[in-house]
């Protein structure tokens, strides 16, 4: 069975989508649907932008999500999935490609959640760290001990690499005993807060609301959810998981485990440069086929 799989916030390049736009009609059509969607044209951002212009606000999540689900739509009958998944924001691409969100209502939810996790950044001075080289149950129990501080895991990436988050002094606290614990390596990230912990749920309930006005489809294959790396169908159920998203940890480990577990035998990363998840899903698996779209 092939599963396909979508990238999220990180993942955006100089010159995204710019040659699909160039040569393709029905990738032009949806590029140019999204600049009407959004109010404003995104692709001049995307084509002809900076690195530094890429990493706004209100361009990275958008911008992200564009560029995987025109690639997407435009394979046509060669996209059959039997299954999909996305790393955090890329979820939401994973529900569009797989008809549980129309195009439109994802990209006016992706530009929604963009702006409510900028609103809940500014409340809090607060940021990520990866870990590298330590057992997940050590790091969790690491940010456990730290009691006064918010401090969590957010990323299960792959075995041998979790992303924590929370304060700025709990991710200083945590960085110092995890160093003294024996991590092999733990690297503040240069982000805008703490995704993916109980610091966004300023974020969450914002977006709660637009999730909750959205209307939500059966998808035409399972979609295996951030929040506890389960396949899903239900439209309420998927609703619900999204919402707990903002908030919860991304179990992207677990995820691949029980989409091989499931039948998986093939990925295909979607976007992006279609080369960050089939790292990630290569050091979770060795034997696990990759591809990209």
């Amino acid at each position: 069975m092939k599963a396909y799989v979508f990238p999220g916030q990180g993942s955006q390049f100089e010159g995204m989508g710019k040659e699909l736009y160039e040569t393709n009609s029905a990738a032009k059509e949806l590029f140019e649907q999204a600049n009407a969607i959004l109010g404003w044209r995104i692709t001049d951002v995307m084509f002809q932008g900076t690195k530094e212009d890429l990493t706004q606000t209100k361009v990275t999540q958008p911008a992200v999500f564009l560029e995987s689900i025109v690639r997407a739509r435009i394979a046509g009958t060669a996209f059959q999935p039997g299954a999909v998944a996305g790393h955090s924001l890329g979820e939401f691409t994973a529900l569009a490609a797989a008809g549980a969100l129309s195009f439109a209502d994802a990209l006016q939810l992706v530009s929604q959640r963009a702006f409510a996790m900028q609103k809940a950044c500014e409340r809090t001075e607060s940021t990520m760290a990866a870990v590298l080289g330590m057992e997940d149950a050590v790091v969790e129990n690491i940010c456990a001990s730290i009691t006064d501080e918010v401090v969590v895991p957010a990323n299960y990436n792959s075995p041998g690499q979790l992303v924590i988050s929370g304060s700025k002094k709990g991710i200083e606290m945590a960085v110092a005993k995890l160093q003294e614990a024996g991590a092999k390596r733990v690297v503040v990230l240069a982000v805008g807060g703490a995704f993916h912990s109980p610091l966004m749920q300023p974020a969450q309930d914002d977006l709660a609301k637009a999730i909750n006005a959205t209307a939500f489809k059966r998808p035409v294959c399972p979609v295996y959810q951030n929040v506890h790396a389960r396949p899903v169908s239900d439209p309420e159920e998927i609703r619900t998981n999204l919402i707990a998203q903002l908030t919860s940890p991304v179990r992207w480990t677990q995820t691949i485990e029980n989409m091989i577990a499931g039948g998986v035998t093939e990925f295909i990363e979607v976007g992006g440069g279609g080369a960050v998840l089939r790292g990630m899903i290569r050091k979770i698996h060795r034997d696990a086929a990759t591809d990209a779209l």
